[in-house]
């Protein structure tokens, strides 16, 4: 098979390791905007169950990108200055450029080509292929420009959010809530290698419009961001990466594939960084795309309708509980000052619906047991 594929990220280059792997003779280009070694954001974070299916489908590359992973056993809630550590909850990261560079070594071994600093902005640019892999995002425009073949809708969430980094290299991932005079600011932080952290702010419309942001220059806003939290980066400066302020945009396809374009990771389908690694889903699209064409041979169609059959349950839970996460943070306003920060540690657990009481007791039986003190109905 010839095989063309826009966007050089996780999704895109492990689909194409597992297909070279299956057909050495497949040729496999992946075509790349950036150049080698460029890259906009910081870590990535995968849950322990996240990597469970990466040591299953394809242990080798398990066995090689796991030396580069931090690790930690738990997550941490700060509701203002009360830290309340949760147990059950295993998460390991890497940063981003690191993930990508060892990914770029690892399918250029097998035979596959990849082109850097390659702006593809049309089919008709690729030349002919046996199929062509949407994996260039978010704001693909391999599904913008098909939209109506795709049937793709868009919900942009009113909540606003940045993406930094920091030297502040923390113990585990961490949610940190601060109340302020203008609303309440969340930071997503996580370690990524043993001097750097991932640290995202996000907060509500208002409490953004309360602060000033949208005429605050990108150094000032950084340094409000760093009074809010000074007591979390103890003195460590917030890193700005071509970070701005943005909206996520929830989207959804109902048809995966158009001809023979199918879509990959976020140009598929979006799910909130609150409940899941865009990183881990998209290397799960490419395990269920390569599975569909193992199982169907050459036969394109097939392949593609397979895919969609055999991806749309799990891919549709996790997405639907990651819109659930999305509409908790929209109410970080009244929740912080409304719960206590045991309450609202358990509020945070329990906020997609998959995880219930009996759950809870089996994952932090400590948390369990605070709430129940509180809310003695809970334990019946």
């Amino acid at each position: 098979m010839k095989i063309k594929i826009v966007g050089a990220g996780p999704g895109g280059l492990y689909f194409a390791a597992l297909m070279k792997q299956l057909d050495p003779s497949h040729e496999i280009t992946l075509y790349e905007r950036n150049p080698r070694g460029a890259t906009w954001g910081f870590g990535v974070v995968f849950s322990d169950r996240a990597l469970e299916f990466l040591k299953g489908d394809d242990e080798a590359l398990y066995e090689y990108l796991n030396p580069h992973l931090e690790n930690w056993p738990e997550i941490t809630i700060v509701h203002n200055d009360t830290r309340i550590p949760i147990a059950g909850n295993g998460f390991a990261s890497i940063g981003r450029l690191e993930l990508l560079t060892l990914l770029y070594a690892y399918v250029e071994q097998l035979g596959v080509n990849i082109v850097f600093d390659t702006e593809i902005n049309s089919l008709d640019q690729l030349g002919a292929a046996d199929l062509v892999v949407g994996a260039n995002g978010a704001a693909s425009w391999i599904r913008t420009e098909n939209e109506a073949a795709f049937g793709t809708t868009t919900d942009w969430r009113p909540n606003k959010f940045i993406w930094y980094g920091t030297t502040k290299a923390f113990n585990s991932l961490t949610l940190t809530f601060r109340e302020t005079g203008a609303g309440v600011f969340c930071a997503h932080h996580y370690r990524y290698k043993p001097d750097m952290s991932t640290f995202l702010v996000e907060v509500e419309e208002a409490t953004w419009q309360r602060a000033g942001f949208e005429t605050m220059s990108a150094e000032d806003t950084v340094k409000y961001c760093e009074e809010v939290f000074a007591k979390d980066l103890e003195g460590h400066p917030i890193i700005s990466n071509h970070s701005y302020w943005r909206n996520f945009p929830v989207i959804w396809n109902e048809r995966w594939s158009n001809g023979n374009v199918v879509l990959l990771g976020d140009a598929l389908r979006t799910a909130h960084f609150s409940i899941g690694s865009g990183t881990r889903l998209a290397m799960e699209d490419a395990v269920a795309l390569f599975k569909a064409f193992k199982e169907k041979g050459g036969d394109t169609p097939a392949a593609l309708q397979r895919f969609q059959e055999m991806r749309l349950p799990p891919m549709k839970k996790i997405w639907q509980a990651a819109n659930t996460s999305i509409e908790w943070y929209e109410k970080m306003d009244e929740l912080v000052p409304k719960l206590s920060p045991v309450e609202f540690a358990y509020s945070y657990m329990t906020r997609t619906g998959r995880v219930d009481h009996a759950e809870m007791r089996k994952r932090d039986p400590g948390l369990a047991a605070a709430y129940e003190a509180l809310h003695p109905e809970a334990a019946k």
